[in-house]
Order: C-alpha cells, then structure tokens, then sequence
C-alpha cells in the first residue's frame, strides 16, 4: 500500500536492492590487539515515482572484540541493539527526562523519574493491549506500532484526546469529543483496563 501511494505521487523513495557483509582485523597503533571491523554493504537504488534516478551504495561499520558471532548475526545483533538508542533518544528529547530545571540533586532526581514514569506509562499500556479474537493478527501490529511509538505521538493519539465528562445520576460519561486513527486501539485499552489486573 505504501509503495504504491509512493509511485503513484511521485515521492522520492529509497530501495534496497542487496546487501553484502564483510570483515576484516584492525588494530590501531596504540592497540595490543586486533579489533574484527563488520562492514555492511547496502546497494541502494534512489527512485522518484516510476523512474530510478541512481544508484547508491552505503557502508556501515561495526567494531568489537567479539569473534565468535557470525558477520551476518552481528549485524543483527547491533542493529537490535538500535532500540535502546532510540529509547535513549525518547527519553532526552520525548518526555525531557535529562532536561533538569530545578536547582538541586534530589528535586533533578524526583523530575526525571516522573519523567521516566510517563515513558513507563505509554510501555504499560502497550503491553496491556489484548491480543485475542477475531482480529489477532491487526491487534498484535497495533501493539507493536504503540510499543515502538513515539511519546510525542502516543501524547497526541491517546493522552491529548479532547474529552466531555459528564455526571449523569449516578454515573459518569466520557464523551470523545475527536476522532484519530488509534481511537479503536485506545478503546481497547480501556477495556482492558476494566479487567481485574493479574499480578
């Protein structure tokens, strides 16, 4: 679907075409002992709707000491490990977790775990969606995009929802006031909430 709303308006697009995996031992003068360098070899074709414009080759590096893993596994391995950085990232720039603004250890210490807590909240509710019934499949994607999901993004799709509360004898109704694509999600996820919690 994507590819072909790409084509179809003309958007610039990057294909992967191959990749080859290489290796060789280095060991820098100051060194008493060789390092393995992975080198990742992308051939890339750089494409504007239905005409490829060029080719492209790209080269990605990984050093280590380990060499016992496979290239192929390595390569793997580092690009998995690629998550922590990005949650790194979300906790700088996301939630602001490492912006201190107050003057001292204890209160810096009490902001960023608040902060880290708001990241902890979109992961909790992720990992509460169901799974289950007719849809399996759809709901685990769903998931995943929200496991893997931006915090500013999940703050725009399920914490900034516009909301009418209203008190009705003796109940309390919720009336969403907008509509965006992970309403249906964030449905489900009061549901399960609703659920006696296991532990």
């Amino acid at each position: 679907m994507r590819e072909r709303v790409v084509v179809e308006r003309g958007y610039r697009n990057v294909r992967l075409n191959s990749e080859d995996v290489a290796e060789f031992a280095y060991q820098p003068r100051a060194c008493r002992r060789p390092y393995r360098v992975v080198v990742l070899r992308k051939n890339l074709s750089v494409e504007r709707g239905e005409w490829a414009l060029f080719d492209d080759v790209r080269y990605f590096f990984y050093i280590t000491n380990d060499f016992g893993i496979p290239a192929k596994e390595l390569v793997l391995l580092a690009n998995a490990r690629c998550a922590q950085e990005q949650l790194i990232d979300q906790l700088k720039n996301g939630v602001h977790a490492m912006r201190m603004p107050v003057g001292t250890l204890v209160s810096n210490w009490a902001y960023m775990v608040m902060a880290s807590l708001a990241w902890t909240l979109k992961a909790w509710f992720a990992l509460l969606l169901p799974e289950d019934g007719r849809w399996a499949a759809q709901h685990r994607v769903d998931k995943h995009e929200v496991l893997t999901m931006e915090f500013r993004t999940f703050q725009q799709a399920f914490i900034a929802t516009p909301c009418q509360i209203v008190r009705a004898g003796r109940r309390i109704i919720y009336r969403l006031l907008a509509w965006n694509p992970w309403q249906r999600v964030f449905l489900r996820g009061v549901e399960a909430l609703r659920l006696p919690l296991r532990c």
